[in-house]
């Protein structure tokens, strides 16, 4: 019986190029085209997909699935792939549905039908889990250098102002003196926990997930432990099905990412704030504001401000990927295509926002006058005095109603505390003595913080110096590190 409408050859035609053609009669629609492709997001994988193919590649070889010469003719093509990208020559067809396409079609018109053969025994499915996978971990391996080089900023910029005392708050409202280091030193410590989040989050990420197919393995002699070796991946997955629907490596990263960006965010808000006439604690330098076009006189935090604007960005990349994950069933939806454009989004936000942060801080002139006359006011020595008390015995609930009252009589007359007598402290409480003047100075509040964590400058310097051993042990690791494995690849 003789079939209604076009011709077969002319339906199929609309297809050839498809790696699926072959199933399908009619064309498929322009619109389904363009809506389904992904290669404009996806072509920054072409060297982890040509790295993870040339790996594949001598795999099928060493298991006999295909020739040495083949090997040979196959990698030599992807390499010449991989140039076209690195000079931008390549070219994409509107066929192209992603890069895995992209590549393995250019791959056939440069060593022939040999080309095929590369993907005997992987899936896209499995392909593209690997392709992200090999991108996070570069990715990771980025951020956390770029963390240090942050912290490093930070670090110096405390260095460099070692005794500055500044007012600490709570509720921004001015508290305690602390040291200026003592203050930057605590964003070192939050990136330092970002650090940690993101080097966890790549251990759970340098698993292999090539070998598992569309989603229930391969029938092919493979060697999936030979390709995690010349990948450098750690292990193996262990279920197929879970191998290529999971994407908690992209959501893992973005959490920690979401932290760092809130750290970033909480570091831009402060600049914000110390930058402002009211505060005037540090003087932006110009090449990193911004001024009003209507305004002359103002000088705008826009840098920090964008930093902190971004975060929500990166919060979106976040919710976005956890919303297409959550309702999939086992195992590989196309909903999973929409994984990369946030992740690639988030990267690349973070990796800005950290660039212009370590690039500013330095910069940053630190008005120390300025927050030394602010922890002067403001009361913030009120403690000193209800720690004296207590060391002389006073239970520091009382302690702390006397010093209340004394703090409400200053208020009143607008007097320091340092500017009560000791006969006048004695109307407050008996337990003073001569020796509470040499409490009620900013140093001496200080340098009495001496228990771990706190604020005494013999802290900040012991954490500087530890710090700078630390990071330079991991450094020395990490090359060695990364070394060996480029050795253990060849």
């Amino acid at each position: 019986m003789r079939r209604v409408g076009r011709p077969p050859g002319k339906k199929r035609a609309a297809t050839r190029g498809k790696a699926w053609a072959g199933r399908m009669e009619e064309a498929t629609d322009p619109l389904v085209d363009a809506f389904t492709t992904s290669f404009p997001v996806d072509r920054r994988l072409y060297a982890h997909d040509i790295e993870g193919s040339i790996a594949h590649c001598r795999m099928l070889a060493k298991q006999k699935i295909i020739t040495g010469a083949e090997r040979d003719r196959i990698v030599a093509g992807l390499e010449a792939i991989r140039r076209e990208f690195e000079r931008g020559s390549f070219a994409a067809l509107p066929s192209d549905e992603d890069i895995h396409m992209a590549i393995e079609r250019r791959l056939i018109e440069r060593v022939g039908s040999v080309g095929g053969k590369l993907h005997t025994a992987r899936s896209r499915n499995d392909q593209v889990a690997l392709d992200l996978r090999l991108y996070l971990r570069d990715a990771i391996d980025a951020m956390c250098a770029s963390i240090t080089a942050l912290q490093d900023a930070l670090a110096s910029l405390a260095r460099r102002h070692e005794d500055a005392i500044m007012p600490g708050y709570t509720h921004l409202q001015a508290a305690q003196p602390v040291l200026f280091a003592h203050h930057l030193l605590a964003y070192v410590e939050m990136l330092e926990r970002d650090a940690d989040r993101l080097r966890d989050c790549r251990t759970r990420t340098n698993v292999l997930p090539l070998g598992a197919g569309a989603l229930a393995g391969t029938t092919f002699p493979i060697d999936r432990a030979y390709v995690a070796e010349l990948l450098g991946f750690d292990a193996v997955s262990q279920n197929s099905l879970d191998t290529v629907s999971d994407r908690d490596a992209a959501l893992e990263f973005l959490a920690a990412g979401s932290i760092l960006a809130m750290h970033l965010s909480r570091l831009a808000e402060e600049i914000v704030l110390w930058a402002s006439q009211h505060f005037g604690f540090i003087e932006l330098p110009d090449a990193f504001a911004t001024g009003s076009s209507m305004m002359p006189q103002k000088k705008n935090p826009d840098v920090a401000e964008l930093v902190r604007g971004k975060t929500g960005r990166v919060y979106g990349s976040l919710v976005a990927l956890l919303t297409t994950m959550k309702g999939l069933p086992l195992a590989y939806n196309r909903d999973m295509q929409e994984d990369k454009a946030p992740l690639f989004d988030a990267v690349d936000t973070l990796a800005t926002s950290l660039a212009v942060m370590t690039a500013m801080v330095p910069r940053l002139g630190v008005r120390a006058d300025r927050m030394r006359a602010a922890a002067d006011a403001g009361y913030t020595l009120a403690t000193e005095l209800a720690d004296y008390l207590a060391t002389r015995g006073v239970p520091f609930r009382d302690a702390h109603a006397v010093v209340g009252a004394i703090v409400r009589r200053a208020i009143a007359e607008g007097r320091p505390l340092a500017s009560f007598d000791l006969g006048e402290l004695r109307r407050f409480s008996p337990a003073f003595d001569a020796d509470v003047a040499e409490w009620l100075t900013p140093e001496a509040a200080v340098a009495r913080r001496s228990a771990t964590g706190g604020t005494a400058p013999a802290n900040v310097r012991r954490r500087l110096k530890s710090r700078e051993s630390a990071v330079g042990s991991r450094t020395a690791k990490a090359r060695a590190a990364k070394a060996a494995a480029k050795r253990k690849r060849k």
